[in-house]
């Protein structure tokens, strides 16, 4: 995913680190004025990465020789209450939105959840795991897969009731839609409700919802446009690939959206050299 370098392939790269490194909050006073002397960032960073991209527990990291786990795990947290990894995602649409430019023309979103074995915050009954604890992130892309909206609920959130929030969690600035340069927001038939429809009508969106009652006939009559849905999927399995998302290990909220806000930022700024 070019996250790697040659070296073991689980280190950060030069070109990744140089964008993370502005970002990090200076280094906090010890309360007694002297300490161990502390693990180097990108050391730490190297630490995060690993958990995310294997879905180790932190204290694993000891064996590893990256990073001891409790620095890794404090530096996270500390990370996490400055905006480093929210940042992160930010910065990196924004180079993406420079370079390429975000395709706002097809809009997608769509729900994935997954095991919550811990439980925690925003978790809830999964409904196809016999109950089971479980989780949802509500994932928005552009027409090329990049997510650029997301948020997190219980599994047993219905999709449609998380679609608010996650078109108000953009983190950059969304151009207007016009009548020249309308923006589509493509949905599947678990949204085919009109609350919905008056949400997209807030953003100023043009709605395509597969309805419920889709018949063949109509398959028929549309096979010659372009499915755009599919796009979303994509996004969920770039997710995926980050072992720590698939399996949601973080009781907190917080650390569990820090999580897939790193996740995301890894996407924005190396989405050239993902697979089609």
């Amino acid at each position: 995913m070019g996250v790697v370098r040659d070296d073991d392939g689980w280190r950060v790269p030069d070109e990744l680190w140089t964008k993370v490194e502005p970002l990090l909050p200076p280094r906090p006073e010890h309360p007694l004025g002297c300490h161990n002397p502390r693990t180097p960032d990108r050391q730490a960073m190297d630490g995060i990465l690993l958990v995310l991209r294997t879905g180790m527990q932190w204290r694993a990291l000891k064996a590893t020789g990256i990073c001891g786990p409790s620095s890794a795990y404090r530096r996270f947290r500390e990370w996490l209450e400055a905006g480093v990894f929210w940042e992160f995602w930010r910065q990196g649409l924004l180079m993406y939105e420079a370079l390429e430019g975000i395709d706002w023309e097809w809009l997608a979103v769509d729900g994935a959840q997954g095991k919550a074995p811990l439980g925690g915050e925003k978790t809830g009954p999964n409904p196809t795991d016999r109950g089971k604890k479980g989780s949802k992130r509500s994932v928005l892309c552009d027409g090329r897969g990049v997510p650029i909206g997301l948020v997190v609920g219980g599994a047993n959130t219905n999709d449609h009731k998380l679609l608010r929030q996650t078109l108000e969690s953009i983190p950059v600035p969304r151009p207007g839609s016009t009548s020249q340069q309308p923006q589509g927001l493509c949905l599947d038939a678990g949204y085919d409700y009109d609350e919905v429809r008056r949400v997209a009508e807030d953003f100023g969106l043009t709605l395509h919802v597969r309805p419920r009652d889709y018949r063949t006939r109509e398959v028929e009559r549309c096979a010659h446009k372009k499915a755009r849905r599919w796009v979303v999927e994509r996004a969920h399995s770039w997710h995926n690939r980050f072992r720590r998302i698939l399996v949601r290990w973080e009781k907190r909220e917080d650390t569990w959206l820090a999580m897939l806000h790193l996740a995301c930022g890894v996407i924005a700024w190396f989405h050239r050299v993902l697979p089609e």
